[in-house]
């Protein structure tokens, strides 16, 4: 991978939103067979999209939550609540997101949601703020 200047901002947001693990771990552990995707994920996600004036790193969070709830797409939940805490957002926040999500994309879309919501809380050490 090249580490130019988008590759090494995309980089610092990885690591402020998702710690090591979401970061230096993700691209240290590249291998042949995902190199192209960690590249497209820290470069053009983060590195350029993620970081485009017009939205902040919080109404990001809430339009990606948002989006990956619609998509049914726990795993990813689970790495973007880490993301939406670490960039601001409130439990109440991220509550109202997912109860928002069901008149939208469904029940069971909301309710995966909220599962992923509620293990992130019962693993991390330190809970967002409430409002």
């Amino acid at each position: 991978m090249i580490h130019d200047e988008l590759y090494e901002k995309g980089l610092d947001l990885r690591r402020s939103m998702f710690g090591p693990a979401g970061a230096e771990e993700q691209v240290e552990t590249t291998t042949d067979f995902n190199d192209k995707i960690q590249d497209v994920v820290t470069r053009y996600c983060f590195g350029d999209i993620w970081q485009r004036e017009g939205l902040d790193l919080r109404t990001r969070s809430f339009v990606t939550l948002a989006m990956l709830v619609a998509l049914g797409r726990p795993h990813e939940i689970r790495i973007h609540l880490r993301g939406a805490i670490a960039n601001g957002i409130t439990t109440d926040q991220i509550r109202e997101v997912m109860i928002h999500s069901f008149l939208y994309c469904g029940l069971p879309a909301a309710i995966d949601g909220l599962r992923a919501f509620e293990e992130v809380l019962s693993e991390s050490t330190t809970e967002p703020n409430d409002e």
